[in-house]
């Protein structure tokens, strides 16, 4: 297969944890006998220190002739002024809503290795694996804004055609697991959630009569996500509760820094990268766990590229070093390697 990817390393620990998903990346390549050409752009807080912009109208377009982005992180202390004109955070809402990248996709899986690391009663975490479908460019998030010394005001809107979108992404995911679906909402008092609810449950019973379907207050789905998180399997929510419930369940893992995620378009585009963020109390350090982006290099041969032998093999090589009691910094507080050792490890289970 031949297929054209957009490498955006970004800031912090952005850019060495990218230089170990680039190596497994090149590997399968070689090995499956691909074709990946790989073109590096400038993004965040490191484009605007080069062109004032963190989404320059050359990274956009280079986004746009690919067949996929993998993004390292973005942001840091010296882009934090939340008064400054432009923020690296800004550069992900305008990618996410120039590229058309809806539907967010964090998968929050339970490794027997790493139990012992999460803050959550061992007998709760058996057998999680949780898929959650976050709708990613609308909601109050790009709502309108309104702010003054003392007033501020934050639009949340979604359209029928919104939420079926979305809603359709998680059903059609969720046939191919369990055949099971939890909406989240705030339907007893949001107007916006009160047409999620009607529409999604219209959609499920006229489209996908065989699903399991239950509602939950984002109240409650925070408490259960604690006290029976092995019951669920895919998980859809509006922008604003889905950014929230992925961080909480992410301390299901034992790490966040274990956790890749997906943002897909139409016809299989996505944009992928690990959820953790840029941690630049790390950078540097050889102390960042390179395994999200590298699962992030996963779900990308999976969804967009249609690879699915080759994004198993990857995530069987991150499994395998965890077995052989290899762990980062964040995954054992005694015995534990560097970044490029993590790394080195993986890569090494695939060539």
């Amino acid at each position: 297969m031949k297929a054209e990817i957009t490498v955006l390393a970004g800031d912090g620990i952005g850019p060495e944890i990218t230089e170990h998903a680039l190596k497994v990346l090149k590997a399968i390549e070689k090995k499956y006998d691909h074709d990946f050409i790989l073109n590096d752009a400038l993004f965040g807080g490191i484009a605007i220190d080069e062109t004032g912009d963190p989404f320059p109208e050359e990274t956009k377009d280079l986004c746009k002739q690919s067949d996929a982005v993998l993004l390292g992180a973005v942001g840091g202390p010296k882009w934090s002024d939340p008064k400054a004109k432009t923020r690296p955070e800004k550069g992900l809402l305008d990618m996410r809503s120039d590229l058309g990248v809806y539907a967010n996709l964090r998968q929050i899986k339970t490794y027997p290795q790493l139990i012992d690391n999460s803050p959550i009663e061992n007998s709760r975490l058996e057998g999680i694996d949780i898929l959650f479908v976050r709708e990613l460019i609308g909601g109050i998030y790009f709502g309108d804004k309104e702010r003054s010394d003392d007033y501020a005001k934050d639009v949340c809107e979604y359209s029928s055609f919104e939420i079926e979108r979305i809603v359709k992404v998680a059903a059609d995911l969720s046939i191919k697991r369990k055949n099971k679906l939890t909406s989240v909402d705030k339907a007893n008092v949001m107007a916006t959630s009160q047409l999620w609810r009607s529409v999604t449950t219209s959609l499920i019973e006229s489209e996908y009569p065989s699903i399991e379907m239950e509602h939950l207050l984002v109240d409650a789905a925070t408490m259960h996500l604690l006290s029976r998180p092995a019951d669920f399997d895919v998980i859809v929510a509006e922008n604003l509760f889905g950014d929230i419930l992925t961080d909480e369940a992410s301390m299901l893992t034992g790490s966040i820094g274990m956790i890749p995620s997906a943002s897909l378009g139409d016809n299989n585009f996505g944009v992928y990268e690990p959820i953790h963020g840029s941690a630049p109390d790390i950078q540097g350090k050889g102390l960042a766990n390179p395994c999200g982006m590298i699962l992030s290099v996963a779900m990308m041969l999976k969804h967009s590229l249609q690879l699915v032998q080759e994004s198993n093999e990857i995530e069987n090589a991150v499994e395998s070093v965890l077995n052989d009691g290899i762990f980062t910094a964040d995954l054992s507080s005694d015995d534990h390697v560097s970044t490029d050792e993590m790394g080195t490890a993986i890569l090494t289970k695939i060539i």
